[in-house]
């Protein structure tokens, strides 16, 4: 059994699981590896998400301490922007290997469209 922030988990991989399971938060995890976004930015990249959805996915990512949300306020309008947290960069082997896996099973066994 792991505990974590008041949450237990009968195995490490549940534990990773917990911070980026979901349809959502690898995919985001995924456009963020290599760039820091604006809010449309990711909405072009992952053009089926609800905005609800990805403004709750980036919520939970941020609180989970995957990524960052940097406002400038500046001037208007209001500019935000997401990127990943040292601690966020950490995963990006693991979304890389899943993004990995599911380009081989793809060739394998679908079709790109």
């Amino acid at each position: 059994m792991y505990k974590l922030n008041g949450k237990e988990y009968p195995c490490c991989a549940s534990l990773t699981m917990g911070f980026i399971g979901g349809k959502w938060k690898t995919v985001i995890l995924y456009h963020l590896r290599k760039d820091t976004l604006r809010y449309n930015e990711l909405r072009k990249q992952i053009p089926t998400v609800t905005e609800r959805t990805l403004s709750l996915q980036l919520k939970t990512l941020e609180e989970d301490g995957l990524i960052k949300r940097k406002v400038y306020t500046s001037k208007p309008p209001l500019k935000v922007e997401y990127s990943l947290t040292d601690f966020g960069k950490t995963l990006v082997p693991v979304v890389q290997a899943i993004a990995d896996w599911g380009v081989a099973t793809v060739q394998e066994k679908g079709e790109i469209l």
